[in-house]
């Protein structure tokens, strides 16, 4: 791969629009819930469906229950998504998942959180 194109790909990279999100890792045993906001949500969905197939838990909240349970009895439940605004910087984004993930947690109160 030459120069050019190596710039061209992490030019490419960088301005791919970013979609972060909050989501619950729900465990279908107890009801349970994991509230999580991450900048990645791509990211956040292949982090847990790797921790899933290879039963090693990703999440240190859950790790008890994954162990007692197993790892198919948890799944990813997407919430709300968000794009990162062109202006927004990295802190920013991560302010407005956080916002976004208390406004959920108020949503979800009945639930039992990890």
């Amino acid at each position: 791969m030459d120069k050019a194109q190596r710039k061209k790909l992490i030019s490419d990279y960088k301005e791919r629009p970013v979609t972060g999100g909050v989501f619950l890792i729900v465990n279908d045993v107890t009801g349970r819930v994991l509230l999580l906001a991450e900048r990645d949500l791509q990211g956040s969905r292949n982090k847990f469906q790797f921790a899933q197939s290879t039963n090693l838990c990703a999440y240190g909240k859950l790790g008890e229950d994954w162990r007692k349970y197993g790892p198919e009895a948890f799944r990813f439940e997407l919430l709300e998504e968000l794009e990162k605004k062109p202006e927004q910087t990295p802190r920013e984004f991560q302010e407005d998942l956080d916002t976004l993930a208390q406004l959920w947690r108020e949503k979800l109160a009945e639930r039992e959180f990890y």
